[in-house]
């Protein structure tokens, strides 16, 4: 995804995209590319650094992937994994990650790649259709999901940013 000055919504319709959901495209994308940015030449020393006890940018990197895979897997009706859950345990935790920056700001990337290629194939038709949350199966729909991870991966990477503008001064 290349970089452009204008925000992604501002760059028209995409043409693989559902019309009701291209509002959470576009957010994905701008995520995708204001991590990558954010992330360039970040010093790998700094990446579980917690400035006044804040969360930090391992934390944010892994919780963005995560966030994003939890709730589309939802958004398909499906439980998660056991996979899912130990990686969903792990985050913001040092000493179970064995990622690098460029590593982790990959995986952020591919994960975006999969709920995009996941947007392409919504009907929306479904969009008002209940999804269970959890293991509670708290009550949601497919829209509120996909509505609810955009929102969710936008105000990750505002508090990344600000912890990387920390971080980094």
């Amino acid at each position: 995804m290349a970089t452009e000055t204008r925000e992604v919504w501002l760059r028209g319709p995409l043409s693989n995209i559902p019309p009701l959901v291209q509002p959470v495209a576009h957010a994905l994308m701008q995520a995708h590319e204001e991590v990558h940015a954010l992330m360039t030449d970040f010093p790998e020393t700094r990446l579980w650094e917690r400035p006044a006890n804040i969360a930090s940018v391992g934390f944010h990197l892994q919780h963005l992937t995560g966030v994003l895979d939890r709730l589309f897997t939802y958004a398909r009706q499906e439980a998660l994994s056991e996979a899912q859950l130990a990686a969903l345990h792990s985050e913001g935790k040092p000493e179970d990650n064995v990622l690098s920056v460029p590593e982790l700001v990959h995986k952020f990337e591919k994960q975006v790649e999969d709920a995009l290629d996941q947007l392409r194939l919504v009907d929306e038709s479904t969009l008002t259709d209940i999804r269970g949350v959890g293991r509670a199966q708290l009550p949601s729909t497919m829209i509120g999901l996909l509505t609810h991870a955009a929102e969710h991966t936008m105000r990750h990477v505002g508090q990344l940013s600000v912890t990387v503008r920390v971080l980094t001064v």
